[in-house]
């Protein structure tokens, strides 16, 4: 496989048909050091990604491109373009038939139907149970992720749909298996929420009433990144390994070895 030379922007770019692109580069880990820039980047999906954005993705030198969409993510947006040099891989994190009846009516259900499903607060925890339940279901996933990154992977891409619920947990499992700060995962994390990345939401009624002031109120806690979806993960490794050192070696499968190969390819040197 051919691979560029990774060109790191010294600036982070705005993509024309990839939302909420960004390298992880530079956060801060518990023993002092920093990630390596040009190492792992997160994004939305690819499938609507111009020429130029191909271009400028093609020139960070990736190894693999880590998608996290489902068969009916796919069918919705469309496959990823396809970058030359590029290893493409799919692993879902969650199952096409999976909330697709829930999903249906975020796109087209009427304000009563989305007040009935999304009012006082059921959004939010919907969306705080799909976060515990990745972790605690998708361990294999997980350990194929960091495992390929250990041996061969980097530079890696990871995206989903939004990039931010699948691609952001991934992202936070990978982080924290490099000894990444939490409140740096965190901010990561949060970043999600700023206008020019978010998610362009699908309604098949554009009409005022259709995206009035309230069913945007009540679909915002789907298209949010919200501390509290992050905390529940957390929470549930804590719950049901203990530690995160445990969810990694138990849950994951993760060596002191092949951590630390994780870390050689993502952390910068001590000073």
């Amino acid at each position: 496989m051919t691979q560029q030379t990774p060109q790191i922007p010294s600036t982070e770019p705005e993509l024309a048909g990839v939302r909420n692109f960004r390298d992880v580069g530079g956060l801060p880990t518990v023993d002092g050091r920093r990630l390596r820039h040009g190492r792992l980047f997160r994004s939305g999906h690819l499938a609507h990604a111009t020429e130029q954005d191909a271009a400028f993705l093609t020139s960070l030198g990736l190894h693999t491109i880590f998608d996290f969409r489902n068969a009916a993510d796919q069918r919705l947006e469309g496959p990823d373009v396809e970058l030359p040099g590029v290893r493409n891989v799919n692993i879902p994190l969650t199952d096409p038939a999976d909330g697709a009846e829930f999903w249906k009516m975020v796109r087209d259900g009427d304000i009563n139907q989305l007040r009935s499903v999304l009012s006082d607060g059921r959004g939010a925890d919907r969306m705080a149970r799909s976060y515990r339940t990745i972790i605690r279901e998708r361990t294999a996933e997980h350990s194929r992720v960091l495992h390929a990154l250990a041996e061969d992977s980097v530079p890696a891409l990871m995206h989903c749909a939004a990039g931010k619920d699948r691609a952001g947990l991934s992202i936070a499992v990978s982080l924290l298996a490099v000894g990444v700060e939490r409140d740096a995962i965190e901010a990561d994390y949060l970043k999600s929420n700023d206008p020019h990345r978010r998610y362009k939401m699908h309604r098949s009624d554009n009409s005022a009433a259709g995206m009035s002031a309230e069913v945007m109120e009540l679909l915002n806690p789907l298209f949010d990144a919200r501390a509290g979806y992050l905390h529940a993960a957390f929470d549930t490794i804590e719950e049901t390994w203990g530690s995160t050192d445990r969810y990694l070696s138990e849950g994951l499968g993760l060596t002191a070895e092949t951590r630390e190969r994780l870390r050689d390819r993502l952390v910068e040197d001590a000073a």
